[in-house]
């Protein structure tokens, strides 16, 4: 029995909680000497105020977008998925192949090549702890932390000893090659005669990205293997008598969520670096469940959280910078929003619930 609107779950809960987090991170900033509304528009300027900002915005809002999807799709099939930082990491590294093993004659012959290649490294890496779950009944939130770790270790040893750029220093790959190098913001819209900063890193995955949120949507709500995943993370019991078999939906919501991550690397790896570096994910997978959480696993809720967060990443930089706030305090704001919206989300739903509740709201199921 639904105890408000859907539209109020999805939309008014995050809301408030937004406001609860800003209003606590404006107390801590107030507390250090600083003006809050100062700190604010700075961080507004700094995200939307020019068009650099605003690619350093939509290039961070692409890396959570990949990474809340594949969170939520593991979710809506009650897997708690930590592992999109490592399914990250070794999708940059298939990118990176692929990358690196033709001279492409152009970005949209090595577009759809790389997003293969991602794809397919995230989800081969997601593979692993899926079998466990499925048929050894290992627990997905221990095996994917841990696999994690070992695809750091793991890239860190390829772009050491294997993969590094001949004569360099640094552990990176060699860039790739001119037709690997996707159009940016300011190329796309150039013929338009929109002017957009060159040097911003926002390029044409955020499209991509976007269209994975279309096909997320296809996919859970408008699909028998959606229903199927969607049943089984309702309702195991259910779900075994309904005849869906759980190894099977457990090991695919894996591959996909995988394949997800690792897609990532398309903007991150591909569109931004232009080669293959060491700790290129910066933490995106983990970012990805609060964006999922926030996004109540809807693609529509998602895109919108991982604006936010895009937000908070690049508005805290220029917060950091102009305004000599600590990083940690940025990080700290970061982390209330986690907070609020993800540990904290009865402190607003229950009053909610009551409020709709007076109002005399009655779910379609009462009615």
């Amino acid at each position: 029995m639904q105890k408000m609107p859907k539209w109020a779950d999805t939309i008014l809960i995050p809301l408030f909680s937004i406001l609860i987090a800003f209003f606590f991170s404006g107390l801590v900033i107030w507390a250090i000497g600083k003006d809050p509304i100062v700190a604010i528009k700075t961080m507004v300027n700094g995200a939307f105020g020019n068009t650099n900002g605003l690619g350093y915005t939509l290039y961070y809002t692409t890396n959570f977008i990949f990474t809340g999807l594949s969170f939520a799709v593991a979710s809506h099939c009650k897997l708690f998925n930590i592992g999109g930082e490592g399914q990250a990491m070794l999708g940059g590294l298939g990118v990176a192949l692929v990358c690196l093993a033709v001279p492409w004659p152009h970005w949209t012959l090595a577009l759809p090549s790389a997003m293969v290649g991602g794809a397919l490294f995230g989800a081969a890496w997601a593979f692993i702890p899926a079998y466990l779950q499925a048929k050894r009944g290992s627990h997905i939130v221990i095996t994917t932390i841990m696999f994690n770790f070992i695809a750091s270790a793991f890239l860190g040893y390829l772009l050491t000893k294997v993969i590094k750029r001949e004569g360099g220093m640094a552990a990176e790959t060699a860039r790739f090659p001119e037709g690997a190098h996707l159009p940016t913001f300011h190329e796309m819209l150039a013929p338009f005669g929109i002017e957009f900063n060159q040097h911003a890193p926002a390029n044409i995955s955020f499209v991509v990205a976007l269209l994975c949120a279309f096909a997320f949507w296809i996919l859970i709500w408008r699909t028998r293997l959606g229903y199927e995943i969607r049943a089984y993370g309702m309702s195991e019991t259910a779900a075994k008598y309904a005849g869906i078999k759980p190894a099977r939906i457990v090991i695919i919501a894996m591959l996909i969520s995988g394949a997800l991550a690792g897609l990532m690397a398309i903007n991150n790896v591909m569109g931004e670096a232009e080669r293959l570096i060491d700790n290129a994910v910066e933490g995106a997978g983990f970012i990805g469940i609060a964006v999922a959480l926030m996004g109540r696993n809807h693609p529509v809720g998602i895109v919108l959280a991982a604006l936010l967060f895009g937000f908070l990443y690049q508005g805290g930089a220029e917060l950091s910078l102009w305004e000599s706030i600590p990083r940690e305090l940025v990080i700290l704001i970061q982390a209330l929003v986690i907070l609020f919206t993800g540990a904290l989300d009865n402190m607003v739903r229950r009053p909610l619930e009551k409020a709709f509740m007076i109002m005399g709201y009655k779910s379609r199921e009462e009615a």
